[in-house]
């Protein structure tokens, strides 16, 4: 067990799937010389050579058709998009090619493509980087869409992904990348997907969130806790699959539930979790659902995203007036 950062442990996957399967290679801007515009991939084409790691253009719907090509004719390619803002040249070969190519061939053909990209704010990157666009893709049938919030999860999951017969975007926090850090074993092991993650228990309150804002509703649930509100914290992993089971036993419970997203919020992930928890615990509810997102604008320029990104003491307020809605 060694205590690494998220990127860290990114790249300590990356290089045991590649040691372990050399049908495993990674391809994206950056990947090979440079090491990729994080670091992710730093390292492996000193390891594995040009063949394996291969830099691209800059042209995500290329790249991304590349990997799929490659993965149609038996290989299993790691495909890095450098900011999930700059997703949508690529939509077309991730939701309607890689995403429905099983279904279109009646299950002749998989597409093993893991689709990595970070997304969300908290790091200055000019407008167009933060962008947090997961919504756009858990509406593609056909495509698996994980974000994991830890270190551990993000080893784990990445390995899962890689195993995959079928298309996986991983989504990778931006702010989370250096900052998260946990003991990660140095074996490797999966986390699968569809299994939500309970952070913390609490009696009065769900807060349900995914990726970095899982760290925001940990630090707004310890002052909620000193206030004397009991907020249980659900990670919820992966988006699709969605792990309803526990979202709805935690909301049945608490009775009362605020979800946590750093998009905007008409459309947002929000939206279809509030649509299924209303659905699921209607009778169990006792206020109103409550989404903390940002808002319905364009990313900000960097120097007012503090206002833009859900912190910590707009959770604790919003949270504090969702306390007080009559039963």
């Amino acid at each position: 067990m060694t205590t690494r950062t998220m990127v860290e442990s990114i790249r300590e996957c990356l290089r045991q799937e590649m040691e372990l399967d050399e049908r495993v290679m990674v391809l994206g801007e950056d990947v090979g010389r440079l090491g990729g515009v994080f670091r992710a991939t730093e390292g492996l084409l000193d390891r594995f050579g040009g063949e394996r790691v291969v830099d691209m253009p800059v042209a995500e719907g290329a790249i991304v058709g590349a990997g799929i090509g490659l993965a149609i004719s038996g290989l299993r390619p790691v495909v890095e998009i450098q900011f999930l803002g700059f997703g949508h040249q690529a939509f077309h070969q991730i939701g309607q090619q890689a995403a429905r190519l099983r279904y279109r061939s009646q299950g002749r053909y998989g597409v093993p493509l893991v689709i990595r990209a970070p997304f969300g704010g908290g790091v200055r990157t000019p407008e167009m980087h933060s962008d947090a666009f997961e919504a756009l893709y858990a509406h593609a049938p056909g495509l698996t869409v994980v974000a994991p919030a830890t270190a551990y999860d993000a080893k784990g999951m990445l390995a899962e992904a890689i195993a995959s017969d079928d298309p996986v975007l991983f989504l990778e926090p931006l702010k989370g990348y250096r900052l998260v850090r946990d003991d990660v074993p140095d074996e490797r092991y999966r986390v699968g997907f569809g299994k939500a993650r309970v952070v913390r228990q609490g009696d009065d309150v769900t807060l349900v969130a995914w990726s970095a804002a899982i760290a925001v509703a940990e630090r707004a649930a310890d002052e909620l806790a000193a206030g004397g509100i009991g907020a249980e914290v659900v990670d919820l992993r992966s988006l699709v699959p969605l792990d309803t089971d526990t979202v709805r036993d935690s909301v049945a419970r608490t009775g009362r539930v605020a979800i946590v997203q750093e998009a905007p919020f008409t459309g947002g992930f929000a939206a279809e979790l509030t649509a299924t928890i209303q659905q699921e615990c209607f009778y169990e509810l006792e206020a109103p659902i409550l989404r903390i997102t940002a808002p319905d604008t364009p990313y900000p320029l960097a120097g007012v995203e503090d206002l833009y990104v859900p912190d910590v003491d707009r959770v604790v307020a919003e949270v504090g007036a969702l306390m007080a809605v009559p039963a």
